[in-house]
């Protein structure tokens, strides 16, 4: 499970050149954000290492499908959650299902705007925020700009870097999710300490 972006990072680096790789992207990032456990990023990345001047549309797409399919994901949670429980421990999430609610009982909206860089799945937090009622606008707007700031930041930075990022981005991609976490978990508690 470590290795899993490396992994799928060389799977998906092969298509990213397909016509039909932008429609591929928004339903992967669609999925993900409700009910699929590969994120996004894997794509995202190699798409823009193939077409570095499509980064930023690639990271408008990614982030809106995203966002909808957290909609989704949200209204799993608020409709159907006892259908969901049992897939939850199943996907071997509950744990992290528990979590996410504590954080949102601590937290509130800030807790969407760091899950978007957040290790543990991203359809945890949609679910959780449907589960608990969390008000929809708000969850909008987090997942807007936490989505969004994480998957420009890997366009900008792929695009930026170009192939010469790609050698450090294979080396290094499992851990870019961990140190964005920390870092964005960091400022919102000093946030809440202010």
């Amino acid at each position: 499970m470590r290795h899993l972006f490396s992994r799928l990072y060389s799977a998906t680096r092969y298509g990213a050149g397909h016509p039909r790789a932008p429609w591929f992207l928004a339903a992967l990032s669609f999925a993900e954000s409700s009910f699929f456990p590969v994120p996004p990023d894997v794509m995202l990345a190699p798409m823009v290492l193939v077409q570095p001047r499509r980064a930023v549309h690639f990271a408008v797409l990614t982030t809106l499908a995203s966002v909808l399919g957290g909609l989704l994901g949200y209204v799993i949670g608020y409709y159907a959650f006892e259908l969901v429980r049992p897939l939850l421990y199943s996907w071997g999430q509950w744990q992290s299902y528990l979590t996410v609610h504590d954080w949102f009982d601590r937290w509130g909206f800030w807790v969407i705007l760091v899950a978007g860089f957040s290790p543990i799945p991203y359809k945890v937090f949609t679910i959780a925020a449907g589960a608990m009622h969390v008000a929809v606008i708000p969850f909008i707007l987090a997942s807007l700009l936490g989505r969004g700031g994480r998957f420009f930041l890997v366009a900008i930075l792929v695009a930026w870097g170009g192939v010469k990022l790609e050698p450090w981005l294979r080396t290094y991609i499992d851990w870019v999710g961990w140190v964005t976490v920390a870092v964005l978990m960091l400022v919102v508690v000093c946030l809440r300490l202010l």
